[in-house]
């Protein structure tokens, strides 16, 4: 079965920063692969953060961009998301998103709340 495995989320107060994690499987990791962050926040629906395109390209949601970087290490086959100036409506649960020919893959996901 194939898993995403995502870390580093936490309690962290406003303004400050977080690195996610998110290891893919060898077999589903190409540069041409879709690669993608979600969340979902408490009560709300789940919503695209940061992607990496097919073509390579990088796209962030209207809230995080200017705060948020999405990036990938081709030698780990591991996909990050750099969060900086973090507010308490980034509180949610982030998820690690890999479409792979003609399937998607999901991570467990990851805690992050940002609170005093």
């Amino acid at each position: 079965q194939v898993q995403l495995v995502e870390s580093g989320g936490g309690l962290v107060q406003p303004g400050g920063s977080l690195t996610l994690s998110c290891v893919v499987p060898q077999s589903i990791f190409s540069r041409h692969a879709p690669m993608a962050w979600y969340r979902q926040g408490p009560g709300k629906e789940r919503e695209l953060v940061a992607t990496f395109t097919s073509g390579g390209s990088r796209t962030y949601g209207d809230s995080v961009k200017g705060r948020f970087t999405i990036s990938r290490d081709t030698t780990t086959n591991t996909v990050y998301l750099i969060m900086n100036n973090l507010k308490p409506e980034d509180t949610a649960v982030y998820y690690c998103n890999v479409q792979y020919r003609e399937s998607v893959y999901w991570g467990q996901g990851t805690q992050v709340t940002v609170s005093w």
